[in-house]
C-alpha cells in the first residue's frame, strides 16, 4: 500500500493513498497485502447479491456430487477480491478503469482459501487527449495460500499526473 502524509498546514497532515502516473515504472511488481480468506458468508452473499443461481456456489448437496466435491467460490467474487486487493497500490487515484482483458481462471477457489495478489506494470503512456493524465496497464495475478495461481488478468486505468488527482483538489 502506498501512503503519503501530505502537509496541509502547520503540524497538520492528510493521508493520501495510491500512485500518480509518475510513480509507475514498467516492470515494477507490487505485492498486495494483506491476504483475504474467503468465508462461506462472503460467497453466499455475493452469489445471491449478483443473482447467480448456480447451485454449485451455495448448495452443499449439489456441490458434493460435482467434480469439485464441495462448494465452489463464485468466480466473479474472485475477480472482485483480487482487483480490490490491488486498489491501494495501483488504482487508488484512478480516474477510470478502462477495461479488463484476458481474465483467466486457472484453478478453483474454495471456502477457506486465502487469496494473495500481485500486479506487474506492463505499459505506461501519456494520454493523447488529456494532458494531465496517462494510461497504465498492469497484469494482476491472484494465488491461494498454496502458491497455486487461481486468476490472472490485465487491467488498464486512467491515472492522473502528480498534482491533478481528486484528493489533491479537495480542501475540507
Amino acid at each position: 500500500m502506498v501512503a503519503e502524509a501530505k502537509p496541509i498546514g502547520k503540524n497538520r497532515y492528510r493521508e493520501s493513498y495510491g500512485r500518480y502516473l509518475e510513480d509507475f515504472a514498467v516492470g515494477d511488481v507490487y505485492e498486495h497485502r494483506p491476504g483475504r480468506t474467503i468465508t462461506e458468508s462472503d460467497n453466499t452473499w455475493f452469489t445471491l447479491l449478483t443473482m447467480n443461481q448456480h447451485p454449485l456456489h451455495f448448495d452443499h448437496e449439489y456441490a458434493a456430487k460435482s467434480e469439485f466435491g464441495r462448494v465452489l467460490v463464485n468466480s466473479c467474487l474472485t475477480v472482485s477480491i483480487v482487483t480490490g486487493m490491488s486498489v491501494s497500490d495501483v488504482s487508488q487515484k484512478t480516474i477510470a478503469n478502462l477495461g479488463w482483458q484476458e481474465i483467466k481462471l486457472t484453478a478453483p477457489v474454495f471456502i477457506g482459501d486465502t487469496l494473495y495478489a500481485e500486479s506487474e506494470v506492463l505499459e505506461i503512456r501519456e494520454s493523447k487527449s488529456r494532458p494531465n493524465q496517462g494510461i497504465v496497464s498492469i497484469r494482476t495475478t491472484g494465488k491461494k495460500q498454496t502458491g497455486e495461481t487461481v486468476i490472472d488478468f490485465r487491467r488498464a486505468m486512467l491515472i492522473p499526473k502528480r498534482g491533478h488527482a481528486v484528493d489533491d483538489e479537495i480542501d475540507y
